[in-house]
């Protein structure tokens, strides 16, 4: 029999008894081992083993079955249990499976993702600033100055403004008498008189809508207070408001009372006394740039308090060097002349052949914006200032080796290409240009980057790293010429992602091209001034207030509030634009959308680059989330694939809408990739009549199996007589039409000369 022992009376540490607490309990301790309890758990014990066995029959293999073992979750309960209790082993066992679960997934994470970083047991974004407070505020006066700020919103509070700066975008406005608090977060207007406009169609002519005023501009913090969706606005309501607004609902508008609310288009009342220009810094006071800076001298508490930087970052050098504030004139004051400081431009950017996708865009282009392609002759000298459309392709992998002859062999190819030679033809000269992207021309050509940039990582998109051979990136240095050119195809799976030109399928994304696209659009902006246009996008209407808007922007991502940079205004040399360089050069290169957004967020300069909503350039985004579906707008998108592919029951919408009935009143429309679906699966080839009909005979037959077709050596010609044309019959088309192809069909009826554009002109050779 076991034996047993008495608690001892217990003693206190001076040695006298504790005699109030000497009564024992009069519970056995066991001091054997081998008990009759300790017996029964280690026969349970006995009865788990570790692994357990399961056996799965498979048909068709040799082996009957195929046994797979798994450890056994009560041995590693009972174990626990008796090892530490019953709470504790309970506490102890969720303890190690929840450590053995992020093992595995800090494995997968170190080893299996492009990253080849250790997962963080708490993420978060790490802090991204370089820059000090009184370079964040030579910023924010900077781009004021420059009447880059043509908005009421407030100014942080946070930069400590110690006065309120004049906006010359702003006209005068009487004071509130609101007292202002310890720091300015408001602008002075000083700028001129803004006439709001009631556009419609005259009574006589309301078949299309008027052109928008020629130097006119939208007041975005009116359609910020109609589309915000952080203050619940819809798009729907968003949508209507844009149209009344512009005119655009022509012949389709009914009476709903007074809309002076919703009027958001105006002019600037031009006149020399009124005419604002920024002061430079030398010209008439040398303290300009400083009158408002707050210096440790003047503020008792830490200049930087409240701001974060980088961590393992110095700061960058103070005071940040920018040049003169331009001289800010109204748009309305010389509406026939291109500011050079804000030139028309719209860039896209394109990796590989010349597809459908690009084809359709530049369609857009020219049915909405206002090209002049309706006056016959030359363009007017007086005319209005037209905007250009400039399209950067990159001919080969985004990773590429220089080649010298890429450039002609680029133009080569254009010219064979059936979706593209149209836009060769001499009519567009003026305002389509096919240019050739070269990654360290571009690179080089930025002074924030020019000569640090070839130590970073080029392919980080929000800190994912996408390594490249070492002799791709030996041979970015030494460019010769305006030219890129594929690298050796190899069979690894790494390699065959450097190896992509464009997206053939979602198996086969383009992924490093669409990482260098992040980085080029802020480079052509910043370079060469204008909005960058991601060529998944087709426009809605005429730009012409936008341009007006001398901010800078970008629009909202869905339902978050960070930025998407599908559509990007940033000024041409701007000190916003000085700013995002230096910060994403501190940070690796990284120039994805979400990662922009929190260096501006940081610094306290999300309201120089505006965060629009999308409604103005993605309608559908918010209805494919999930959102507004009890009152979306027209069309009703569940998922950006039904604009390839139209739901039976909503696929009469396309023909009897038509242009009309897509989103009126959005800017554009962002289909959202989407590369290797065709726009017209049943007349997949440019249909522009016969004046380019070689062209469309060629892409007829490439869609023929077994015959190739024969290209001239100097390219597809143009024919100024009719030549026949390829008979077709209804029964070959497709009894649906889904919205990609009547939009494709529409455009395209404006080149052959069946229609006007979306403003009732006609296209004249």
């Amino acid at each position: 029999m076991a034996s047993s022992a008495y608690f001892p009376k217990q003693f206190r540490q001076n040695g006298h008894s504790r005699n109030r607490l000497s009564i024992s309990n009069a519970l056995p301790v066991y001091a054997s081992t081998s008990t009759a309890v300790q017996e029964k758990y280690a026969t349970r014990a006995q009865q788990f083993p570790w692994f357990v066995q399961l056996s799965l029959r498979i048909p068709g293999l040799p082996v009957p079955h195929l046994r797979i073992y798994f450890i056994n979750p009560r041995r590693l309960h009972h174990f626990s249990t008796t090892r530490f209790g019953r709470k504790r082993g309970s506490l102890f066992l969720c303890l190690s499976i929840s450590f053995l679960i992020f093992f595995a997934f800090a494995l997968a994470k170190r080893f299996g993702t492009h990253a080849k970083r250790w997962p963080t047991p708490f993420p978060r974004d790490p802090p991204t600033l370089v820059y000090r407070r009184e370079d964040l505020q030579r910023i924010w006066q900077w781009e004021v100055a420059s009447g880059h700020y043509p908005s009421r919103q407030k100014v942080p509070e946070q930069l400590r403004l110690k006065y309120v700066p004049e906006n010359p975008a702003l006209p005068p406005r009487r004071s509130t008498g609101s007292t202002q608090g310890r720091y300015a977060t408001e602008t002075k207007g000083t700028g001129s008189k803004r006439i709001y406009l009631d556009i419609q169609s005259a009574p006589e002519n309301i078949a299309y809508p008027p052109r928008p005023v020629p130097g006119s501009v939208a007041d975005l913090d009116i359609v910020m207070d109609h589309c915000d969706f952080s203050e619940k606005k819809f798009v729907r309501d968003c949508l209507e408001v844009l149209r009344v607004g512009a005119g655009l609902d022509n012949g389709k508008r009914v009476r709903r009372g007074r809309m002076d609310d919703w009027k958001y288009i105006y002019i600037e009342q031009s006149d020399n006394s009124t005419t604002h220009v920024a002061r430079s810094v030398e010209e008439d006071d040398p303290a300009y740039a400083d009158y408002m800076i707050t210096s440790a001298a003047d503020d008792a508490s830490d200049p930087d308090g409240g701001l974060t930087k980088k961590w393992g970052a110095e700061w960058e050098p103070t005071p940040i060097k920018l040049t003169h504030p331009i001289k800010y004139q109204p748009a309305s004051s010389a509406p026939s002349k291109c500011d050079p400081e804000h030139p028309r431009i719209f860039h896209m950017f394109w990796t590989g052949s010349f597809t459908d996708k690009p084809y359709l865009a530049i369609l857009s282009f020219l049915f909405t914006q206002n090209t002049g392609l309706h006056l016959s002759g030359d363009y007017p000298p007086d005319g209005v200032c037209r905007p250009q459309f400039w399209l950067w392709i990159n001919p080969g992998p985004a990773a590429s080796v220089p080649n010298p002859t890429a450039e002609r062999d680029m133009f080569a190819q254009l010219k064979s290409n059936p979706w593209a030679s149209p836009f060769l033809h001499p009519r567009f000269s003026d305002i389509i240009h096919f240019k050739i992207w070269n990654t360290t021309e571009q690179l080089d050509g930025v002074p924030e980057l020019r000569d640090e940039w070839r130590t970073r990582d080029l392919f980080n998109s929000g800190g994912d790293v996408f390594s490249v051979p070492s002799k791709l990136k030996e041979g970015q240095g030494t460019v010769t010429e305006n030219a890129t050119a594929a690298p050796k195809a190899t069979s690894s799976k790494e390699d065959e992602l450097v190896n992509r030109t464009g997206s053939k399928s979602l198996s086969s994304y383009d992924r490093l091209s669409v990482i260098l696209s992040d980085m080029a659009r802020f480079i052509l902006c910043h370079r060469f001034g204008g909005i960058y246009l991601d060529a998944d996008t087709i426009f809605l209407r005429d730009w012409e207030e936008l341009w007006g808007w001398k901010g800078a922007f970008a629009y909202r991502w869905s339902r978050l509030e960070k930025y998407n940079t599908a559509v990007l205004h940033l000024n041409k040399n701007s000190a916003l634009g000085k700013f995002l360089f230096r910060t994403a050069l501190k940070n690796n290169m990284d120039f994805h959308p979400m990662t922009v957004s929190q260096y501006t967020k940081e610094a306290h300069l999300e309201g120089l680059l505006m965060r629009l909503p999308d409604a103005l350039f993605d309608s559908a985004w918010l209805i494919t989330e999930d959102h507004q579906h009890m009152r979306p707008p027209q069309p009703f998108f569940t998922n950006f694939e039904q604009f390839f592919d139209t739901p039976s029951t909503d696929s009469a919408a396309p023909q009897a809408l038509g242009f009309e009935g897509f989103f009126r009143g959005a800017y554009s429309y962002h289909f959202h990739n989407f590369w290797w679906k065709p726009f017209d699966p049943a007349r997949n080839w440019p249909d522009l009549g016969p004046r380019f009909g070689e062209g469309e005979r060629i892409a007829r037959k490439m869609l023929r199996p077994k015959e190739a077709p024969k290209k001239g050596q100097h390219g597809i010609r143009y024919a100024d007589s009719k030549i026949p044309e390829e008979e077709d019959n209804v029964e070959d088309d497709r009894r649906d039409l889904d919205w990609a192809t009547v939009l494709k069909r529409i455009f395209e009826s404006y080149v052959r000369g069946e229609r006007p554009n979306m403003y009732g002109e006609m296209l004249k050779w």
